[in-house]
Formats: structure tokens, C-alpha cells, sequence
């Protein structure tokens, strides 16, 4: 429970603290155990964490330098409009690791294909802001139980955010940024409603 009740947004980082890219990549890889829907797992990540990248993505937000200028990164999260194009990839692996018979992929194949034509381009983007979003507090709380602190930023130029980054702002929309980094002050404590404010019971 710990890892719930202790989880902050923290704003103030050490600087000198730089994780590794290795220990980046399991962090991302933990995250990515989310829940997705047909388990297309539509999240891009873009770790920004060289001082030249950094520069580009200041350009765009508004405010949050603090987190910018401590931060070991910034972990920009879009959501990828041609999810479907890697049905086959993530249907095969499953195959591959018999997780999935090879009829039942070859139905979902049709299944999708069959279904792309109908489904509009908002429709795909509101089901992977949703996901994406998933994988985002899975990754707060993955990054604290590493010992890293981390804040959900939503103040920047979604409009613009793709292209300073070297995306196709076309395919990729942005969902959220997390700063991560190792705190040098805590996270202000917060309240919550209580689960009677925010549950109906029939």
C-alpha cells in the first residue's frame, strides 16, 4: 500500500541524479504490463533527457521548468493513431509464446481488419487517450517503487508538442508528460474525496 499512499507529485528534483538508460527501459517495460483495449498498447514513449532535447520541449510548455531543469526526464506520452498496424506484431508474439491459439489470431486479424474502414480517426483517439493514460499511473507508481519520484503535466502546446519532437503531429497525440528524477523536497500531501463523494450504489 505504501507505494499508493507515498506516490506525489514532486516538482523539485536532483539534478546530479541521471537514471540509467537500462533501468529507464525496465521502468518502461513494467509500465507497459497496463491494460490496453484488444491489447493494442497504442502509447509512445519519448524520453527526453539530453539538454538539447530539453531546450525543444521547454519551447512548448507552459511553466513546469522546474521540473524541466532538475529532472533526470521528461517522459513525453502520445497516443499512435496506426496502432493497428502492429495487431499482426503483438497477435503473432502471442502465438509465438503460445499464449493464443493460431485460429484464434488469424479471427482477431479479420476481426480488426474487417473493423478499421468503420472506426473514425476521434474514435481511435479517445479509446488510446484512455490507455494511454492507464500506462501513465502505472509508470508513477513503477517509478516509485524504484525509488523515483515523479508529476503528470498537462500544461503544454498539444498542438505543437509532436513536432518540436521530431513526430508526425498527424499519427501522434499527445496524452501526458511525466517528470521523473529523484526528489530533493516532497510532494505536497493532498486530500481526497471520500468514497461516499464519488460512488453511487444500485
Amino acid at each position: 500500500m505504501s507505494i499508493f499512499t507515498e506516490r506525489r507529485s514532486v516538482r523539485q528534483y536532483d539534478p546530479n541524479v541521471k537514471i540509467d538508460r537500462n533501468e529507464m527501459k525496465q521502468i518502461l517495460k513494467d509500465a507497459t504490463r497496463a491494460p490496453s483495449s484488444m491489447n493494442m498498447q497504442p502509447w509512445r514513449f519519448v524520453v527526453v533527457e539530453s539538454d538539447e532535447g530539453k531546450q525543444r520541449l521547454k519551447n512548448v510548455l507552459y511553466g513546469n521548468t522546474k521540473q524541466l531543469d532538475t529532472s533526470s526526464a521528461m517522459i513525453c506520452i502520445f497516443t499512435d493513431l496506426k496502432k493497428y498496424d502492429y495487431a499482426e506484431k503483438i497477435l503473432n508474439q502471442a502465438v509465438d509464446e503460445g499464449l493464443m491459439p493460431a485460429e484464434v489470431r488469424d479471427k482477431q486479424l479479420r476481426n480488426i481488419c474487417n473493423m478499421i474502414p468503420a472506426i473514425s480517426e476521434e474514435s481511435i483517439e479517445k479509446g488510446g487517450l484512455i490507455d494511454s493514460s492507464l500506462v501513465a499511473m502505472q509508470l508513477m507508481l513503477v517509478a516509485k517503487s524504484y525509488g523515483y519520484d515523479t508529476c503528470p503535466i498537462g500544461g503544454f502546446k498539444h498542438e505543437e508538442i509532436a513536432a518540436a519532437l521530431n513526430l508526425d503531429p498527424n499519427r501522434y497525440k499527445p496524452v501526458f508528460i511525466v517528470s521523473i528524477g529523484k526528489a530533493v523536497e516532497p510532494g505536497y500531501q493532498s486530500i481526497r474525496l471520500d468514497v461516499d463523494d464519488v460512488t453511487f450504489w444500485q
